[in-house]
C-alpha cells in the first residue's frame, strides 16, 4: 500500500490534481462517445458521488483538526509542566540546583529542535532516547537530594512537578503520533477521482462541453485535501503548531541560570 507520509505535500498535491483532472477528462471523452446513443441521465449518480466526497472531506477535516488542537494543547501543557519544574528546582540546594536547571535547559532545546525540521525515524528515536536520559538524570539527582534530607519540603514539591513533566512528555509523544490513518487519505483521493470521472462523463453528454468549471472544482478539491493533510503533519508542512510557549520557557530558564 502507498504510504503518503513518504512523499512531500506538493508532490502529493500535483499527482492528486493530475489524477482528478485526468479522471474528469476520461469521463468527458466517454460521455462524448455515447451522446445520442442512450447515454442516460447520470446527474443522480454524479450528485451522489460528489455528496459522498464532501462528506468524507468534512469528516477527515474534523479528524485532522482535532488532532492538531491536541498537539497544540500538548505543547502548552508540557511547557507549563517544565516551567513549574524549573521554578521548583530553584528551591533545591546547591550544587544540585544548577545541575537540574542545566538539564532542563537542554530538555527544552531538544523539544525546539524537533519542531524546526522534519526528522527521520532514526533521528527522532535518538531525540526521544536523549529526552529519556535527561529524565533519568533528573530523577537520579532528585533521589540523591532526597537521600540527604527526606523531610526537605522543596524536594517533595519538585518530585511532584517532575512526575507531571514526565507524564506530559508521554502525552505529547502520543499526540504527535496520533495521525489520521493513511487509508483514509487514499480513500479520499479514490472517491475524488471517481467523482470527477462522473462529473466529466456528465459534461461529455452535454452539447456545450466546458472544461474550465471541472478544472476549477478539481483544483479546489485537491487544495482542500492538501489542507487536511497539512494539518495532520506535525513537523512537515505549511501549518505548524506554535512553539511560542517553549520559546518563552527557554528564555525563562536561561535567566534562572544567570
Amino acid at each position: 500500500m502507498i504510504n503518503l507520509d513518504d512523499y512531500g505535500l506538493l508532490t502529493i498535491f500535483a499527482v492528486g490534481l493530475i489524477a482528478i483532472l485526468g479522471a474528469g477528462e476520461i469521463g468527458r471523452l466517454l460521455g462524448a462517445r455515447v451522446v445520442g446513443r442512450g447515454g442516460g441521465d447520470v446527474s443522480t449518480l454524479e450528485g451522489a458521488t460528489l455528496g459522498l466526497l464532501a462528506l468524507m472531506i468534512g469528516f477527515t477535516f474534523a479528524m485532522a483538526l482535532s488532532r492538531f488542537e491536541a498537539r497544540r494543547d500538548a505543547v502548552v501543557n508540557e511547557a507549563n509542566a517544565i516551567g513549574t519544574t524549573a521554578l521548583r528546582a530553584r528551591l533545591l540546594p546547591a550544587p544540585d540546583r544548577s545541575e537540574v536547571l542545566k538539564l532542563l535547559k537542554e530538555y527544552v532545546q531538544i523539544r525546539l529542535e524537533v519542531t524546526r525540521s522534519a526528522l527521520s525515524v532514526h533521528a527522532l528515536n535518538t531525540v526521544i532516547a536523549r529526552s529519556n536520559q535527561i529524565q533519568e538524570a533528573l530523577w537520579q539527582t532528585t533521589m540523591a537530594v532526597a537521600a540527604k534530607d527526606a523531610a526537605l519540603v522543596p524536594t517533595g514539591v519538585f518530585i511532584q512537578s517532575l512526575n507531571e513533566m514526565i507524564d506530559n512528555h508521554g502525552k505529547r509523544l502520543a499526540a504527535a503520533q496520533n495521525r489520521v490513518p493513511n487509508i483514509v487519505f487514499l480513500s479520499l483521493y479514490g472517491v475524488a477521482i471517481f467523482a470527477f470521472a462522473f462529473v466529466g462523463y456528465a459534461n461529455g453528454l452535454q452539447k456545450r462541453r466546458l472544461r474550465f468549471p471541472t478544472y476549477l472544482m478539481g483544483a479546489i478539491v485537491a487544495s482542500v485535501i492538501l489542507l487536511v493533510q497539512d494539518l495532520d503533519r506535525p513537523t512537515a508542512g505549511f501549518i505548524s503548531v506554535s512553539q511560542q510557549p517553549m520559546l518563552d520557557l527557554a528564555a525563562s530558564i536561561a535567566s534562572y541560570s544567570k
